[in-house]
């Protein structure tokens, strides 16, 4: 499948992937759209109809973001709520639930949502769960990823980044894609698993890390090699700092 160019064809391949990975049997599953600007509401009632002929249940970070939607999507028939505005978000009769933008704050909420949710499919959209400001770093982290985001299949990913995007598209491999135009982009490699800073840049601009003066000699024209993305550096040193 091509990298999407409109957040409609995004939205519409984002499904897709969603309802092929519940076909496969994964329950945990978000969706990451990283797009400046983007606005969850919209685009979670457009999920709706993969819920369609279910019984589910919808949350929001809070119960004001909740209202908000059940006002908009004229008080549908199924459970528009805030994460923790119900005292018993479970019910037996449940099959799926879909989580609109939850943050690092609801973490533990979502956590325990997913936990009781048992044998029924979780889809977490455009989740933001590991905020460092928040989450922390050192032992705890490392325990929340492994107990819990970990456990999470992200079954759709676009993220542009600076000439280039990473995408994927259940059960489509991870990959780098370079913008070669407006709207244009050109496919540069796929990847078994998500794609680090590091990779992003070994990827897009070569092995070249460092700024040496025995590596320019080496250059044609005294070419500079390219020096490591601020991304690749700051990932480097969040993972200092949690070793």
């Amino acid at each position: 499948m091509s990298i999407p160019t409109t957040l409609p064809d995004a939205t519409e391949q984002a499904k897709v992937a969603v309802q092929a990975a519940i076909a496969d049997g994964i329950l945990r599953l978000q969706v990451e759209m990283a797009i400046p600007e983007l606005k969850h509401q919209p685009i979670a009632e457009q999920f709706l109809e993969i819920f369609e002929g279910k019984q589910f249940k919808v949350f929001f970070p809070d119960a004001g973001s909740a209202a908000l939607a059940r006002r908009d999507w004229d008080n549908p028939a199924f459970v528009i709520r805030g994460l923790g505005e119900l005292i018993e978000p479970i019910e037996p009769d449940d099959e799926m639930y879909l989580v609109v933008n939850p943050s690092s704050v609801e973490v533990q909420q979502v956590e325990t949502l997913c936990n009781n949710a048992t044998d029924r499919p979780v889809v977490l959209l455009n989740p933001k769960l590991e905020d460092v400001a928040v989450v922390g770093i050192g032992y705890a982290a490392r325990q929340l990823r492994d107990r819990f985001l970990s456990q999470i299949e992200t079954c759709y990913y676009l993220r542009p980044i600076d000439s280039a995007a990473v995408y994927r598209c259940y059960p489509g491999p991870w990959q780098i894609w370079r913008e070669t135009a407006p709207d244009e982009y050109e496919w540069l490699q796929d990847l078994a698993t998500r794609p680090s800073g590091e990779d992003i840049d070994r990827i897009l601009y070569g092995d070249s890390t460092t700024d040496d003066a025995s590596d320019t000699a080496n250059k044609p024209d005294g070419e500079k090699p390219r020096k490591k993305g601020l991304l690749a550096e700051l990932q480097q040193f969040l993972r200092a700092l949690s070793q």
